[in-house]
């Protein structure tokens, strides 16, 4: 007789939800969905004309957004889901909410101004969506014409420059800052929905002259973000701007493309979501995926039976089937 241990008899327990690994999923969503509790935010507070709390909404919101894709790679919870929620956030905190800002600070209330406002919204909301098809979910080092979280804090940003001495004191504030932000708005709805190439976040790291250089704008920009609020975030948008712009312009000219420029996609192509350890972009993902080798049939021989077993004696018919 077999002794059986008892722990084999013992019935295994039911599999316990995982907690933390729901935790984590639900950090990157949580900061989406702030992201959008400040764009909502610096409506109503656009609306009360408390233009420096709405300026102060559209930057958190960006960091929100900047925040929630890192959380996803870091902790390996990206999905097709978050990408989409994304989206749809970044299209009121970064289309409709500085839009909004624009048409109570510095539009025409009575007029046809709030055209402009819906115009800059149409373009992000299509920008977004072209974004979803062609690099959502991969990774990337250019954007496909100018991110909707840049075109609204640049606008959003507006009233802090005008509140500063560099805006006030110098022949910067002679402008005529009311018909140049019309054409502002109009520029950079055209440009997030153009083919123009702006940078990624840079790499940070001192091994490569393009590293270096990402450390040093990155820390620059901390530096102008920490001591020089107001009269940084304006200008350095604008720059931003101007250079993606530039760059595109003189590339074209010399007619080359930007290193890491992935090429736009076709709508049948589903997005491919890379691990976070990835520097691939999605074609290059592809091509390095492995190939299965086909087994090619041998021919037969004399000695093969034909097609139906060792019981079937009738020759193939003239397709190879049985007749």
């Amino acid at each position: 007789m077999t002794v059986t241990p008892d722990h084999l008899h013992r019935p295994r327990p039911a599999r316990s939800i995982d907690r933390p690994r729901r935790a984590v999923v639900i950090l990157p969503n949580g900061a989406t969905l702030a992201s959008l509790f400040f764009g909502v935010f610096a409506i109503v507070a656009a609306s009360r004309s408390e233009f420096d709390t709405a300026a102060r909404c559209v930057v958190a919101a960006g960091i929100a957004d900047a925040l929630d894709g890192r959380i996803a790679r870091a902790t390996g919870t990206g999905s097709r889901f978050g990408s989409e929620l994304d989206s749809l956030v970044d299209a009121i905190s970064f289309g409709l909410a500085p839009g909004l800002i624009m048409y109570f600070a510095v539009l025409n209330r009575n007029g046809w101004d709030w055209i402009f406002a819906f115009l800059f919204a149409a373009c992000a909301v299509i920008r977004l969506a072209r974004f979803n098809v062609e690099q959502a979910g991969r990774a990337k080092k250019y954007f496909h014409g100018l991110p909707s979280p840049a075109a609204g804090m640049t606008l959003a940003t507006y009233f802090w420059f005008s509140q500063t001495s560099l805006y006030n004191q110098t022949v910067i504030g002679d402008l005529n800052w009311p018909f140049g932000l019309r054409a502002l708005m109009l520029v950079l709805a055209f440009l997030m929905i153009s083919n123009v190439s702006y940078p990624a976040v840079p790499t940070l790291g001192f091994r490569k002259v393009s590293e270096i250089l990402g450390t040093l704008v990155v820390f620059a920009t901390l530096v102008g973000v920490l001591f020089l609020r107001t009269e940084f975030y304006f200008p350095a948008l604008v720059l931003y701007v101007l250079y993606g712009l530039a760059k595109t312009v003189i590339f074209g000219l010399l007619d080359k493309h930007p290193i890491g420029d992935s090429p736009v996609i076709s709508d049948d192509d589903e997005p491919m979501l890379l691990p976070a350890t990835s520097s691939l972009s999605g074609t290059e993902a592809v091509r390095q995926r492995p190939h299965r080798r086909r087994r090619r049939r041998r021919p037969p021989g004399p000695g093969d039976l034909p097609r139906g077993g060792p019981g079937n004696t009738t020759p193939p018919g003239p397709t190879g089937g049985v007749t």
